[in-house]
């Protein structure tokens, strides 16, 4: 029996290639909006600011370096910078401590042994993240609270035998609004650690723990290079973090508090009320320039760690 040939199938199509330039133009529309953005509300000012660090208080007259010798001269800038530099050497690395050891305890104590969270663990990531859904208005009036001369803390160190302690008019100013940064912040840097933790393998602990290896080398040896690139970025974002302190501190202190806390945004506001353009902008320079610094030195170190 003779069988009739199958019908030819047709060709494919082929598949028009997108053209490279045709793709960077689509790329592009789409980054307009946010690129005009960002020159129009950012770069443009900052580059009107840079010029006018140059220039006197009407931006007519070309004065040079005057102006950045004038804010170096400055005492009030040299104890705001010098509080600022004091403020972030201190929180910076008590609040990446504080909250790696937090991301730690809730990936200990909030996961079965399959690796799916517990209840228990949901209540206490939950309950660390509340300060950050605190506005800041109630964070002072809680500040105040706790912390006034006839707050609960003194009470509780009068009901001791202790002495009361003026926290707010004395040194203890600044280890106030540390407690208050760290403990406002710690939550957000706990749920950054806890993604870096859930990206390494867990083949690595199983290996380690097959070679005999205990749970402090896995912590050293797996846990800790593991966890660089989360360094780095959990770094950078409390030191922007910290400058976001200032609100409780001029909420409860006013524009001149105890001069532990004094800080550079405190010195800002005070210029810009008294409309010293000329002082404001270069300092505004000036900090700029340190704080970019610092976060390229960081990036720096962290890509050579790696």
């Amino acid at each position: 029996m003779n069988r009739r040939p199958l019908p030819a199938l047709p060709p494919a199509p082929r598949k028009r290639r997108a053209r490279p330039g045709r793709e960077g133009r689509t790329a592009a529309l789409f980054l307009l909006p946010s690129l005009l953005g960002t020159a129009v509300f950012v770069l443009l000012p900052f580059a009107e600011t840079v010029r006018r660090s140059f220039f006197d208080g009407l931006g007519c007259s070309f004065t040079g370096l005057a102006n950045y010798r004038s804010v170096l001269q400055n005492s009030a800038f040299r104890l705001a910078a010098g509080n600022t530099a004091r403020f972030l050497c201190t929180c910076v690395p008590v609040l990446l401590l504080v909250s790696l050891g937090l991301a730690l305890g809730v990936r200990a104590v909030g996961r079965r042994r399959d690796g799916r969270p517990t209840v228990r663990g949901n209540v206490f990531r939950t309950s660390f993240l509340l300060p950050m859904a605190i506005p800041v208005a109630s964070i002072v009036v809680l500040w105040q609270a706790l912390f006034a001369q006839n707050g609960l803390v003194n009470g509780a160190l009068q009901a001791l035998g202790a002495q009361p302690v003026d926290f707010m008019g004395t040194g203890a100013a600044f280890w106030v609004l540390v407690f208050t940064y760290v403990w406002k912040n710690s939550g957000y840097d706990m749920i950054l650690w806890l993604a870096g933790l859930d990206g390494i393998p867990g083949e690595l602990y199983e290996a380690a723990a097959v070679d005999g290896a205990n749970a402090r080398q896995q912590f050293f040896w797996i846990t800790l290079p593991n966890l660089l690139p989360t360094l780095a970025l959990v770094g950078v974002l409390s030191l922007l973090n910290s400058f976001k302190a200032f609100r409780e501190a001029f909420l409860v202190g006013g524009a001149y508090p105890h001069e532990s806390m004094y800080l550079l945004q405190h010195l800002f506001n005070n210029w810009f009320l008294s409309l010293d353009l000329p002082r404001l902008t270069a300092a505004a320079v000036l900090t700029a320039l340190a704080l970019s610094g610092l976060i390229l030195a960081l990036q720096r170190f962290w890509t050579k760690g790696e």
